[in-house]
């Protein structure tokens, strides 16, 4: 190109000394026109250079994408000021939802010990639902027919020990809501009482070689929900027997051990349940602050350090920060929501032709299936109960309890608490204990506000009848059909609801499902 372009100087060079003033010019403005195509031309040229390859069009950042954000504009490959805004304020967004819905399990064991420490539980205090639990503590989806002993350990200090009752049954879990270990029948001490001691994350010192079922915990906090067995009805005497035996003391205090006090908290006003507005990013900061660096999954930690939630730091978004983190803890809300009472996975479901669900998909309480990690499940159980161990998310025949949710009719639509119902459970239902159903408010998933202090039934009830076949039909509804007080659970117009059908002690028909309970049919 170069040499083309010396030819034409020497041609117009000769030209030049012919022409008049006038032409001149001309020809001078010719040349520039000429010049700038020819410089044009050889710019849109393919490169020449030496090492060149063949780049495919998948791995090219056209200079506009149109996207569900509006338009992202590039040059050559790098986004305008504008796009950078766009992209940064939707990754705020994002991992502002995500923080919500990978941080529930976090968030609900703070409300949880928040919630026991409000109504008087410290660490010398054990808390027991003595006459039973109510509408009136705000609970995720508990049982009303349960003598619930509960206690929450911070072992930052030093390890604790926990001298348990005889005849106990349930989970110890960390501040992730992690199953750390059982205690009472599925425990160590196979419902026969013993000394735990329970060590937290860094602990140096010396343990005993003995005496002791050593528990450790990967966090300082860690939670206890255990339930006491009824003798024959009589509540006093189960709560006395708790009473008289459980004790809790810290390790370095076990030659004089302080007095363990209890409080009947039945009746009680209060809440364990997390947020769902901003200030649940509040609640998740308190417990990065009290956990160590490493309490939580690395990737959570990560998500949390994103939207300004780091240990040792405070918590101060800016005004665009908390406006994007207000918006996305709605939808992360939302979310949470609609995985419960619209769940999308065909594995939560018990039955292809029935609405009853499950809360542990894939049968694991660390919510893992053949290797993946199933974040929905986990969303779906940590939003909706509480107190998790491998003995709930995967039952042995006989022993342990089943749980089924069910949020719809059998067509498919929200139960109304407006309308009657009614669910059948057909003969003979598959179990060596008892079965149970309870009624949860949509907006809580605690119990539901009725002037039914169970909010449910079970099967132990003198009241409960069977039909001629040995079924049972339970109506649910503002009012009891006539003749029917004894099978009705009460439900409340213009709040939506959902229940809990339990099955203890489930048998064969159940895990083989050769057994299918009813759905909710209206009572028309």
């Amino acid at each position: 190109m170069l040499g083309g372009l010396w030819g034409i100087y020497f041609t117009i060079t000769r030209k030049v000394k012919k022409m008049k003033r006038t032409s001149l010019i001309k020809l001078l403005a010719w040349i520039v026109v000429l010049f700038v195509c020819v410089v044009t031309a050889y710019a849109a040229e393919p490169s020449k250079v030496k090492y060149k390859t063949d780049v495919p069009a998948s791995i090219i950042t056209p200079d506009e994408v149109e996207t569900r954000l509006g338009t992202l504009r590039f040059k050559d490959g790098a986004p305008d000021a504008k796009t950078v805004e766009i992209v940064y304020d939707n990754l705020d967004f994002m991992r502002g939802v995500e923080a919500f819905l990978d941080g529930i399990p976090a968030a609900s064991i703070y409300a949880m010990c928040k919630g026991l420490a409000d109504v008087g539980v410290d660490q010398q205090t054990v808390g027991i639902f003595e006459t039973l639990m109510d509408a009136r503590s705000l609970y995720l989806t508990p049982n009303s027919t349960t003598v619930y002993v509960t206690h929450c350990y911070d072992l930052e200090n030093g390890p604790i020990v926990l001298e348990a009752s005889p005849g106990l049954l349930g989970p110890m879990d960390d501040a992730y809501f992690r199953h750390v270990t059982d205690i009472g029948f599925t425990g160590p001490d196979q419902g026969k009482g013993g000394k735990y001691l329970l060590v937290g994350p860094g602990y140096e010192g010396d343990l005993p070689k003995e005496g002791y079922f050593i528990i450790h915990s990967p966090t300082y906090t860690t939670w206890q929900l255990t339930r006491a067995f009824v003798k024959d009805g009589d509540l006093a005497a189960t709560a006395r027997g708790v009473k008289d035996t459980m004790r809790v003391y810290p390790w370095a205090q076990r030659e004089n051990p302080p007095k363990t006090r209890f409080i009947n908290l039945s009746g009680l006003k209060m809440n364990t349940i997390h947020a769902n507005d901003f200030t649940f990013y509040e609640e998740i900061n308190a417990v990065i602050q009290k956990e160590a660096p490493d309490a939580l999954p690395a990737e959570v930690v990560g998500t949390l350090a994103a939207i300004g939630i780091k240990k040792g730091q405070p918590f101060a978004p800016d005004t665009r920060m908390k406006a994007i983190l207000e918006d996305a803890i709605k939808v992360g809300n939302a979310t949470a929501r609609s995985i419960i009472f619209a769940q999308r996975d065909k594995r939560g479901f018990y039955y292809d032709d029935r609405q009853w669900k499950t809360s542990f998909i894939g049968g694991s309480s660390e919510f893992e299936d053949n290797g993946e990690r199933l974040k929905d499940a986990r969303v779906l159980f940590h939003y909706y109960a509480t107190g998790i161990t491998p003995a709930m998310a995967a039952p042995k025949v006989g022993s342990g309890s089943v749980y089924a949710y069910a949020e719809r009719d059998a067509k498919g639509n929200y139960l109304d608490g407006g309308k009657t119902y009614k669910i059948t459970l057909p003969a003979p239902i598959p179990v060596n204990n008892f079965w149970s159903f309870m009624v949860y408010d949509n907006q809580t998933r605690s119990i539901l506000e009725t002037d039914q202090k169970a909010a449910g039934l079970d099967s132990n009830s003198p009241d409960v009848k069977a039909n001629a076949d040995g079924s049972y039909t339970v109506y649910f509804g503002p009012e009891a059909p006539k003749g029917k007080e004894g099978n009705w659970v009460q439900t409340m117009p213009g709040k939506g609801w959902n229940s809990l059908l339990r099955l203890y002690g489930p048998l064969e028909p159940w895990f083989e499902k050769t057994w299918k309970p009813g759905d909710f049919e209206l009572v028309k």
